[in-house]
């Protein structure tokens, strides 16, 4: 098998498994209870905490566990929405947002709040003059994430945060994609709060948290016991954290070396592609781009098509986002930067890991030139095309 999905998931670490095992068995404690046991657990969640603070510059207490990055955007949004409407009830995202923010969005907007969503150019970039241009009195939040999950398209954060400092409206990212790939100081960046999720960096399914800037009034998002400093009710999923703290000190340990190797492969794939397969267009910023992302479009094709062939020859790759994989829906993020649907519905979404090898995506250019080729073949918009061009 040669896996390339690596923005779906992420196979956990041999070391960071490792560190899980023995908080489901020998150290079974509940962190809330006062005894030996739960003394341990406890303590392995506070270390956890603050290797995760650490990689932010953040103080621990300002990070919280949840159970994914989805669940970390949609308490960012609802909670801040609850928190100060008394302010004002308008919020700036991107047309480009994983759907976790856009449809939180939606819900938001059934609720009398007012949503901007900004275009992004044909690379993907949201432009900081637009956020800008587009806040108002009413303004409390603006949610925009730091790297594109489809097309890797890395986002100009830091002018971002310092427009919303400067306008004194808070600052969300959506880092799920970008924590542990590239270095992040939230201070420095002007981040309010912060998404991540752990099995996007070797890390388990199932956990994940959000930074919230001390100061910042909101509201619970689980009611019931005091865990998370009251914040979020709940027994600790004790394993998971112990999990997500090895995989943050091993994406921090790694960081430079996975950057370096994955960049190499990911342009060494592009240029082949590019070169070799006809109509293709690269999706997605060519430079400022997350390190292990390729994703193109393909004309006369479809994208579910080549992805079930690529599977027949033992190649995991995707078309998009994983949560939309049920959706007969093109892209929005490939929409938004003005592909049309055809185009869209031809998209092949290549993620690496620092174990790929430049043997294993020689492979993968060739699965993709002849299964292309044969679709094509079987295309009649290819043959029309074809035709006219005589």
């Amino acid at each position: 098998m040669i896996y390339l999905d690596n923005a779906a998931t992420t196979r956990t670490a041999p070391e960071v498994v490792e560190a899980m095992l023995p908080y489901f068995s020998d150290c079974f404690g509940n962190p809330s209870s006062i005894y030996g046991p739960g003394s341990k657990a406890k303590k392995a969640v506070n270390e956890a905490r603050h290797t995760i603070a650490e990689s932010l510059g953040v103080k621990p207490e300002e990070i919280y566990f949840t159970a994914g990055g989805s669940e970390a955007d949609n308490w960012a949004l609802k909670a801040t929405a609850e928190g100060y409407e008394h302010k004002g009830k308008h919020i700036i995202t991107s047309k480009i947002e994983h759907h976790a923010v856009l449809h939180t969005c939606k819900y938001l907007e059934k609720r009398g709040f007012e949503i901007t969503y900004l275009d992004v150019d044909t690379e993907g970039k949201v432009s900081p003059k637009a956020v800008e241009d587009a806040i108002r009195p009413d303004t409390i939040l603006i949610s925009i994430m730091f790297a594109n999950n489809e097309i890797g398209t890395i986002e100009p954060i830091g002018e971002i945060g310092a427009i919303a400092k400067k306008h004194g409206v808070l600052f969300h990212t959506d880092a799920v994609q970008a924590y542990g790939q590239l270095p992040i100081s939230a201070e420095a960046l002007g981040i309010d709060m912060l998404s991540a999720s752990a099995h996007k960096l070797n890390g388990p399914k199932g956990i994940g948290f959000l930074y919230i800037r001390n100061g910042l009034k909101l509201r619970s998002l689980i009611h019931g016991g005091a865990q998370e400093r009251s914040r979020r009710a709940g027994t600790e999923n004790v394993p998971a954290i112990v999990g997500f703290g090895a995989a943050v000190e091993r994406a921090q340990r790694l960081m430079e070396e996975k950057q370096t190797k994955e960049s190499m492969l990911r342009d060494y794939l592009i240029e082949r592609i590019e070169t070799e397969v006809p109509y293709c267009r690269l999706n997605g910023h060519r430079k400022d781009r997350l390190p292990n992302n390729v994703n193109f479009s393909f004309s006369f094709i479809e994208g579910e098509s080549l992805l079930i062939m690529l599977d027949m020859k033992g190649i995991c790759a995707s078309s998009g986002s994983a949560c939309t994989s049920g959706s007969l829906d093109p892209s929005h993020v490939l929409l938004a930067i003005g592909l049309k649907h055809e185009e869209a519905h031809g998209s092949l979404r290549l993620t690496l890991s620092e174990e790929n090898t430049k043997e294993e995506l020689d492979v993968v250019v060739e699965a993709v030139k002849s299964i292309v080729e044969r679709l094509r073949e079987m295309s009649p918009l290819y043959e029309d095309f074809l035709q006219q061009g005589q």
